[in-house]
């Protein structure tokens, strides 16, 4: 190892470097570095601790090029409080000037390792500050995050920041409660309803790691089941971690698993908490006090002590996916954990992803699913309404909703309230040429016009330019429409048709937890949708295009997945529960739905990618920036054996990361060879790095849209 200054050492021996001085500092670190090891110098005659003065520093500075330890020598007032685990503050960048270092700014840091010598024969930096005592990064969540980087060709420094959430000195303060004893088991409960559900829990009961794909029926019972296989686990004396896409979801397993339990025996960890309720929390299960998590995606990386169960709940949902670097996904997470500590895995959702029919393929998983009696029994009747039979449906043009819809709306709602699936958000969301229906764009940026609220002028999506004077650069017309309506619009549309039921929005801006039994008409986008006292009368998902036109690979996956959610909030066909979709009949999610057979769907899904070998057969990375950015990444990259390379493509990207004629290179190995293409990649990083790169350039491992 080397010492943590600037002006010393810029990398690791045998990692790539530019020539000149970088280099020739690098060379003579391998030459002190075969010299015999000896205790660290003092700095400044200052005393250190004895037995182990050299700390192994992790800085929380997330820079690739410097994705390695670095070792401090430990002054003797600090040798009590400077354990492995806890957070110190060390001095990074100093330069040495006559025997001594000047400069440097100050960064946080871990100490993962206390040792008696060090690997760098030079004078060591000392601690500056041990921030706090208390040992966070243990050995266990370490290994953790470097197996995490490795995998998406990330800096450790950056994953730590995502597993371990900022200090709060006041939580650190508090005592966390006392660990209360094991519960009793409880009853399968709704478990039966599936054949080897039973089983399932016998196994986790037993301390076994078995490992299921769940597809999880229609209905309200599934935040129950979820709380019914985490206290098994800790009822076999093991800890037990839920991961969920949201807030809401949480919060629904959260009440179940503490009217199974009562209070005390696990911990809610959601950004809702707040920070400082949240670390306190985290400090509790980090301590082993609580021994079951249910939380969010950061909750991903939750220290549970004798972990026995990961769950992971609707794994297709992108809010898993952190858009924080390296981007981890919550899947992959828990997959390592369950491999490396060895725990049962319970992967479950309404529906199925292709990576689920993946593990159930390879046989690291095996299914978990009702029969379809019970399938049958707890789904509600399902019913479409294709493009031409809107076409040639006059009532389509009065209020968006063909004859058929209208009459399963106006009968549910006699008997309960009836939800209303928008794709799309906002009130006119997207404006075309009423002559030429060509897309209407801003003249200043070239954004898509749009607009916010009735009577409203129309305004630019991009940079909020009014465009009062527009006119279409292809007919010359003035005259706009729309091209796409929001789910304001809808309401007020589906107000008028009927105009004595009460209407109600779940959106981005105010999302409903729960709404009453009432008659009402719910307009909500997909993911908002609140559930229902009772379950839903009846349920429209209108604009199913909108969902299936998508350029992605997922486009099918996801608009299943979102039909599925909502009408699994009906209620079942048996009490008159029924769903109207909008979209083509013979696409093959709308058949998957009409059937009910998402895993059907997520197998077939799974053999095209097979013969075409798309992920997650094949595992791919991004590589995304201007063209002089790739053409130099492409010449530092030593890419593994087998790797195809497509493209490059132009790319468009957000304008806030300015990527105005970016392109994208794809990079494809087959099985087995991802973590060789994540070395290699993150080595050209590293590399290009050293070069002092000034071109952006962004990386991605998996990255969810290649359509």
């Amino acid at each position: 190892m080397v010492s943590g200054e600037k002006g010393e050492q810029a990398g690791r021996p045998g990692e790539q470097a530019p020539g000149g001085e970088q280099l020739a500092l690098i060379r003579e670190t391998v030459r002190k570095a075969k010299e015999p090891r000896a205790k660290p110098r003092t700095w400044r005659g200052a005393a250190l601790a004895e037995g182990l003065p050299v700390a192994r520093v992790l800085v929380d500075k997330g820079l690739v090029h410097l994705d390695q330890f670095f070792d401090y020598a430990v002054p003797a007032a600090m040798d009590e409080d400077a354990r492995p685990g806890v957070r110190i503050r060390v001095r990074f960048g100093a330069r040495v000037v006559k025997g001594r270092r000047e400069g440097g700014t100050l960064h946080d840091g871990f100490i993962v390792e206390r040792r008696a010598d060090s690997d760098f024969a030079g004078p060591l930096a000392p601690l500056a500050q041990v921030l706090s005592t208390e040992p966070v990064l243990t050995p266990a969540l370490l290994r953790l995050c470097r197996q995490v980087a490795d995998r998406y060709a990330g800096a450790l420094a950056d994953v730590v920041q995502l597993a371990v959430p900022p200090r709060m000195a006041r939580a650190e303060r508090e005592p966390s409660p006392d660990p209360l004893p094991d519960p009793a088991p409880p009853a399968p409960g709704p478990w039966t309803r599936y054949p080897t559900g039973p089983a399932f829990l016998q196994a986790l009961a037993r301390g076994d790691t078995p490992r299921a794909v769940w597809l999880a029926l229609p209905g309200p019972h599934w935040p129950l089941e979820l709380a019914t296989a985490a206290a098994t686990a800790l009822a076999a004396g093991r800890g037990a971690l839920v991961v969920l896409p949201d807030g809401r979801s949480a919060a629904r397993v959260d009440a179940a698993l503490t009217a199974l339990l009562g209070a005390g025996r696990h911990v809610l960890l959601t950004a809702d908490a707040g920070p400082e309720e949240r670390y306190r929390r985290w400090l509790a299960v980090s301590r082993g006090a609580v021994k079951a998590v249910v939380g969010t995606r950061a909750a991903m990386f939750a220290p549970v002590a004798d972990l026995g169960l990961v769950a992971l709940w609707d794994d297709g949902d992108s809010s898993h996916a952190e858009p924080h670097a390296p981007q981890p996904h919550a899947r992959e997470v828990l997959l390592l954990r369950a491999r490396e500590e060895r725990t049962a895995l319970l992967l479950g959702g309404i529906t199925g992803t292709v990576e689920g029919a993946q593990l159930v393929d390879s046989g690291w998983a095996l299914p978990l699913a009702a029969a379809r009696e019970e399938v049958r029994a707890a789904a509600p009747l399902v019913r479409t309404v294709g493009d031409a039979d809107q076409a040639r449906d006059e009532a389509a043009r009065a209020a968006r909703l063909p004859s058929l819809a209208w009459r399963v709306t106006r009968d549910a709602l006699a008997h309960g309230p009836v939800l209303v699936q928008v794709p799309r958000r906002g009130y006119v969301p997207r404006l075309a040429c009423d002559r030429c229906r060509e897309p209407a764009r801003c003249a200043a940026c070239s954004g898509p016009l749009e607009v916010r609220e009735e009577g409203g002028t129309p305004s630019c999506g991009w940079c909020g330019r009014p465009a009062a004077d527009w006119h279409c650069q292809e007919c010359g017309g003035f005259r706009l429409r729309a091209s796409i309506v929001g789910a304001r619009r809808t309401a007020e549309e589906l107000g008028r048709a009927f105009p004595k039921v009460p209407v109600r929005t779940s959106g981005r801006d105010t999302v409903l937890a729960t709404v009453g039994a009432a008659p009402a008409l719910v307009i909500a986008t997909p993911g908002a949708e609140p559930v229902a006292d009772g379950g839903y009368a009846a349920a429209l998902l209108l604009d199913g295009w909108a969902l299936l036109g998508r350029p992605d690979l997922r486009a099918g996956e996801e608009a299943l997945r979102r039909w599925a959610l909502a009408a699994s909030l009906v209620r079942p066909a048996g009490q008159g529960g029924t769903v109207v979709v909008l979209a083509e009949p013979t696409l093959r999610p709308v058949q998957a739905l009409v059937r009910w057979d998402p895993a059907g769907h997520a197998v077939r899904e799974l053999a095209e990618r097979a013969e075409l070998r798309f992920p997650p057969v094949a595992r791919m990375a991004s590589v995304t920036g201007p063209p002089a950015a790739l053409a130099e990444f492409a010449e530092l990259v030593r890419l593994p054996e087998g790797t195809e390379v497509l493209g490059p493509v132009p790319y468009r990207v957000p304008r806030a990361q300015g990527g105005e004629g970016w392109e994208r290179l794809l990079y494809r190995v087959p099985p087995g060879q991802g973590g060789a293409l994540a070395a290699a990649l993150k080595a050209a990083r590293v590399a290009r790095a050293a070069r002092a790169a000034q071109l952006p350039l962004l990386l991605r491992m998996d990255p969810p849209d290649i359509g």
